[in-house]
């Protein structure tokens, strides 16, 4: 089952990138205390993930941030995919999480199996709010191609204004 509104998100440490190179980040360092929004994608350079999802988030970063303390990008993918992605969507006003092992992703109920296409377990498309570590929104968008529920403006729709 997917997390919902009213649950709390789950203490798993996963990997971001930091001067050094990969480093731990604990979920419960993310989220205690703080208003994050979390979005997750399939896969880093994916043409959905690529040309819709991530763009959203960019060009509205400061308009989320106003609003909130993280916005967060996970995927099911290693720390330095996930840089070289934050650097060629110029997205380094969000926190990028490398869930390379898809802990985060199946301890949020947010797994998919596309072994199908020789990707694996990956991330469905999501995205969520969470107010010191409880989810307040959460938007799962399931048709392929489709960015609606997980969507940045959907976001700010749901945030405080």
């Amino acid at each position: 089952m997917p997390i919902s509104v009213g649950d709390k998100i789950p203490d798993v440490t996963i990997k971001t990138i930091g001067p050094d190179g990969p480093e731990d980040i604990s979920t419960s360092g993310i989220f205690s205390g703080k208003r994050v929004v979390l979005f997750g994608v399939p896969g880093a350079f994916t043409p959905g993930c690529s040309n819709t999802h991530m763009p959203g988030f960019v060009v509205k970063a400061d308009k989320v941030l106003e609003k909130v303390d993280t916005l967060a990008c996970m995927a099911v993918n290693d720390a330095f995919v996930m840089r070289a992605w934050q650097k060629d969507q110029n997205a380094q006003a969000i926190l990028m999480l490398a869930d390379g092992n898809a802990e985060l992703t199946r301890a949020l109920g947010m797994e998919k199996d596309a072994s199908a296409a020789c990707m694996g377990i990956r991330s469905l498309r999501f995205a969520l709010i969470a107010e010191d570590g409880v989810v307040s929104y959460v938007g799962i968008d399931t048709e392929r191609g489709v960015v609606d529920k997980s969507s940045v403006d959907t976001i700010l729709q749901h945030l405080p204004s």
